[in-house]
């Protein structure tokens, strides 16, 4: 029996061109990748130059050999920490004490409303409600 090619699948463009997708991927594996990973298409590191850093299968191992965290169902006690002690209050003095007479000094004694008639505008309408 004679081993035959598999056979390709290819892909008809808008354009009416006829697309080999699995070629078009094989000849462009080196080259870096749009974006901002800095990779190539076979998923490879790539540094600056274009040159190779870490393949994939370098990156998958390390993924795998990488110890995995484990869920508790129990909560964790949390350590209690020592309350801070409060700082005592100062009490605040007054540095020039205000006497009874010197305030009485500074409010006027014989303050009365004298009626004041209206003048301006507030005459003129204070009879048009």
């Amino acid at each position: 029996m004679v081993g035959r090619q598999p056979n390709r699948k290819l892909y008809r463009t808008m354009q009416g061109r006829m697309v080999d997708i699995e070629k078009l991927r094989a000849t462009n594996e080196e080259v870096r990748a749009v974006g901002n990973m800095s990779v190539n298409a076979r998923g490879d590191v790539v540094g600056n130059s274009g040159k190779i850093i870490k393949t994939k299968e370098q990156l998958m191992k390390e993924y795998y050999e990488a110890p995995k965290g484990k869920a508790d169902d129990t909560p964790t006690k949390r350590a209690r920490t020592e309350p801070t002690p409060q700082q005592e209050v100062v009490r605040t003095q007054v540095i020039n004490p205000v006497t009874q007479t010197q305030q009485a000094k500074n409010t006027p004694s014989n303050t009365t409303n004298q009626f004041k008639p209206k003048q301006g505008i507030d005459a003129a309408l204070d009879g048009l409600e």
